[in-house]
């Protein structure tokens, strides 16, 4: 009598045992077995990630357009993250082959697009890099012809790779946009992409850039 008791004790016991796994194995949205989320990837490192103001100032950028050539002098001691972010995009080669995709007559000329490459479309690597955002730097630079500022939408806090050069004065962008360095020789090559024709703001022949190299800036 008591073996019997003590099997069907068991057999009801192993019999809840399995139902309670059931419910739980079925619980809808539960997996026991789940993946972890992956973990992002780190930025991929370059080469001014580290540079100091005095190295990043001894750098110059010569733009070589289908226009002509721009060479720029840059102020980092003014807009370090700019300067910095503008040298990195350079050194690595991906303003090769953008192009100048916004122009204002009278104003501005705007490239730095990573998506204004002739057929619109990016790597994922260059996209990411592309939407990688940059603080605000507004400082002391004027905005005056032949200076080159970052541009960014209203949010704050949102430029990435786009930049302007300024045909004329626009005081009230002062102490709001991020002026980081100024043309020190092709104003007239900023002057002719400005003036060709226009549509809302986008250039009938957009002006690539062909390559982008950094120099050592000319004494004086």
């Amino acid at each position: 009598m008591l073996g019997r008791f003590l099997v069907s004790f068991i057999l009801i016991s192993t019999l809840a045992s399995v139902a309670v796994a059931q419910s739980v194995s079925a619980t809808p949205g539960v997996k026991a077995n789940a993946r972890p989320a992956p973990t992002p990837a780190a930025p991929a490192k370059e080469p001014f990630d580290k540079a100091d103001v005095k190295t990043m100032a001894a750098q110059c950028v010569s733009l070589d357009t289908e226009a002509g050539l721009i060479e720029i002098e840059l102020y980092p001691e003014q807009a370090p993250e700019s300067v910095r972010n503008f040298l990195n995009l350079t050194a690595t080669g991906l303003f090769d082959g953008t192009s100048f995709s916004r122009v204002v007559p009278g104003f501005v000329i705007q490239g730095g697009n990573m998506w204004s490459r002739e057929g619109g479309k990016v790597a994922r690597a260059i996209g990411e890099r592309a939407r990688r955002t940059l603080p605000d730097e507004p400082n002391k630079i004027l905005h005056e012809r032949g200076v080159v500022s970052m541009a960014r939408p209203d949010e704050p806090n949102q430029a990435t790779t786009d930049f302007f050069i300024l045909v004329a004065a626009a005081p009230y962008l002062d102490g709001k946009f991020a002026a980081f360095g100024r043309v020190t020789k092709g104003m007239e090559v900023v002057d002719a992409i400005n003036k060709a024709p226009v549509h809302e703001e986008k250039p009938d022949k957009p002006v690539r850039v062909r390559k982008a190299s950094l120099m050592a800036c000319k004494a004086g």
